[in-house]
């Protein structure tokens, strides 16, 4: 009986690909609650809620650890979710491309 390493390493990777769709990277200074309920774990509308809302009364998060100021969010939510958690303030500045010098003009006069 000969293994086929070829239908082990797919096994694998489709044994992974579940735990790796279900929560993507969310930044918690801008996403709404559906997005936070939908892309971390442990997270449900209820919770969601709790964190906009703590935004909204208190501002955008300075750090991860900020979310256990939150009621209801607990360390060992915060760290299954620590991986995809971002903390970009609201009103960032521009991307990368925006940042380039401007397109250069025509002269005054011409």
């Amino acid at each position: 009986m000969s293994h086929h390493p070829r239908t082990f390493v797919q096994a694998l990777i489709a044994s992974l690909l579940p735990v790796a769709a279900w929560a993507g990277p969310v930044n918690v200074n801008t996403a709404d609650a559906s997005t936070l309920a939908r892309e971390l774990d442990g997270i449900g509308p209820v919770k969601a809620q709790a964190i906009v809302e703590y935004r909204q009364k208190n501002g955008p998060f300075r750090a991860a650890e900020d979310l256990l100021k939150v009621q209801g969010i607990g360390q060992r939510v915060l760290d299954q979710n620590r991986s995809n958690i971002r903390i970009e303030k609201t009103g960032q500045a521009p991307s990368a491309a925006a940042k380039q010098s401007p397109a250069r003009q025509p002269a005054a006069g011409n």
